[in-house]
């Protein structure tokens, strides 16, 4: 895909409320997250359009690669998005896991590469680089390397008989690698996969270091929504480093990029601005001061960009632009910033960032259950349509010669 160009199809991706759900942030969610409820999400995920689901990790959520396996057993067309976290899980063992999941839901996985967290939660689990940012990002290189590898290894067997063979680790060419991070010998993996050559890597991260990784390995390159300006210039960073990889190492790889967004759609602009401010009408003033200082403090490059779009918008009470809205920023970290409209003028919006190269967009809104239905019925047709009467444009002005 050339930048700045809309000839790839979207697609439009949801998010598993996992750590909790409800209509208002701020406060404690009010419902159960219970498995039952999150197949209810995915069920309504699919039945509104949406083709697959990012599944968080970390903090206080529940397990993704098990949640994910689940969903996709009551679904039909559902993806699960799930984290692929380097220095947790051993590099081989991710590698066997991904293509188990890729295998029993008829070739439904996605990867999400998860370098990093907070620095807490990357000491609560153990990691030993929680301090370490640009040795995270190595060993993410490294890690998904050797994934990668072992996937594409494992291309000659068939699953059927690879499972019935007691010799199995004989039929696919071992994996030997001897990395800084990393050491395998003999190394391989099984099933093979059904997506070939193997499951999409969607990668995100805001530092230079995260962007020369992306480079290397992304599939799929995901950022917090911000203004179009902002999210043309991450991806000219990355298209940069693609290029270099290309000058210096002759590899020539495709990127596409994504945004993760909060939607607020109404059948008007004005009950989609009442809707959109009423999930932070409960916020306790003491829990957003502690707020401030928490996301003041993070290290996190992505964060900091949600800050400095948060603090640039608030004289406007945070209006970014034409139906575009930093007012969960207020409360909530990550990818916080809101597209608030009607179906057709958040599409108008969408193809903004159609324009500029971006095609995967994984959306949310509180409630999550309901929201992906309101969204999805209506949004997913409406930029849908907008691109067919684009092409179907550019065909007679093409034929006018």
């Amino acid at each position: 895909m050339a930048i700045g160009s809309s000839d790839a199809v979207p697609e439009f991706g949801w998010y598993m409320p996992t750590r909790g759900d409800g209509p208002f942030i701020g406060v404690k969610p009010e419902r159960v997250v219970d498995t039952p409820y999150m197949i209810k999400v995915a069920q309504a995920v699919e039945e509104a359009g949406y083709t697959f689901a990012l599944i968080p990790t970390g903090g206080a959520c529940t397990d993704a690669w098990i949640m994910g396996a689940t969903l996709a057993a009551h679904t039909k067309v559902f993806k699960p998005l799930v984290a692929m976290r380097p220095g947790l899980i051993a590099p081989a063992l991710a590698a066997r896991m991904g293509a188990t999941l890729d295998e029993v839901t008829g070739g439904r996985a996605l990867i999400n590469i998860v370098t990093g967290s907070s620095p807490d939660d990357m000491k609560a689990m153990g990691d030993s680089l929680a301090f370490d940012k640009d040795a995270r990002y190595a060993r993410t290189l490294e890690y998904i390397k050797i994934v990668r590898q072992l996937w594409i290894n494992s291309h000659g067997v068939e699953g059927n008989k690879l499972l019935a063979s007691r010799s199995r680790e004989k039929e696919i060419e071992p994996l030997n690698f001897n990395g800084t991070y990393f050491t395998l010998e003999g190394g391989v993996s099984y099933p093979s996969l059904v997506q070939r050559p193997h499951p999409p890597f969607y990668f995100g991260g805001s530092s230079p270091a995260a962007k020369r990784t992306a480079a290397e390995i992304a599939d799929v390159y995901l950022m917090w929504a911000e203004p179009v300006d902002w999210i043309r210039e991450q991806i000219d960073e990355v298209e940069f480093h693609r290029k270099e990889l290309l000058r210096t190492q002759g590899i020539d790889r495709k990127i596409r990029y994504g945004i993760r967004a909060q939607v607020v759609i109404r059948d008007t602009e004005e009950e989609a601005w009442a809707a959109a401010k009423r999930i932070v009408s409960k916020v306790d003033p003491a829990v957003l001061a502690d707020t401030e200082l928490r996301f003041s403090q993070a290290e996190s490059a992505g964060q900091q960009r949600q800050n400095r779009v948060r603090r640039l918008s608030a004289k406007d009470d945070y209006v970014i632009g034409p139906n575009f809205w930093a007012g969960l920023s207020t409360i909530r970290g990550g990818g916080a910033m809101a597209f608030v409209g009607t179906p057709e003028q958040v599409a108008d919006r969408f193809l903004e960032y159609i324009d500029i190269g971006v095609s995967s967009f994984i959306l949310s809104g509180y409630p999550n259950l309901e929201e992906a239905s309101l969204s999805g019925r209506t949004l997913i047709p409406a930029v849908q349509r907008k691109l067919r009467e684009r092409a179907r444009q550019a065909q007679e002005i093409a034929a006018q010669g």
